[in-house]
């Protein structure tokens, strides 16, 4: 699995593409989610860095998520199709392909304009300080994951 770049411009336009690529009637290739609604999915990775909207994990629940989902999201190893996801990432509700299409693609953009170095030792919303290096594996990965699994 080859992990992009996403604080290079051009492996983040590069990504850009791939979902500019999808339009509201693009099937999956497993899972149950629409389109619209895995777009969704991908914003919540974002909204866990530059919203507060997401009740942070504490105590023994963080020490349990950092000890069994982090090498998981941070690691080199590609996701599973169909492997558990947390509760925050499910959307069950119907969303708007285009709105959260152009949220994708702006988070993609403000992160690769922040740069690596603004998020070396920042802190995730559950794992605690990440390096640039796993912080660009956990927006990559997850991506990549999720444009696989609707063929772009």
């Amino acid at each position: 699995m080859t992990i992009r770049n996403l604080f290079d411009p051009k492996e983040s336009q590069e990504t850009i593409v791939r979902i500019n690529s999808l339009n509201s009637e693009t099937q999956p290739l497993w899972g149950k989610m629409s389109v619209a609604q895995m777009l969704a999915h991908c914003n919540v990775a974002y909204e866990l860095v530059y919203e507060d909207k997401h009740q942070k994990p504490k105590g023994f629940k963080k020490f349990l998520i950092k000890l069994f989902a982090k090498n998981i999201v941070v690691g080199p190893k590609p996701y599973k199709k169909n492997s558990m996801t947390s509760p925050i990432f499910i959307i069950s509700d119907a969303r708007d392909f285009d709105k959260e299409k152009k949220r994708l693609i702006y988070h993609i953009e403000k992160t690769q304009q922040l740069g690596g170095s603004h998020f070396n030792n920042k802190e995730s919303h559950a794992f605690g300080p990440l390096s640039e290096k796993e912080w660009n594996t956990l927006f990559s990965k997850h991506l990549d994951h999720h444009l696989q699994q609707f063929g772009v």
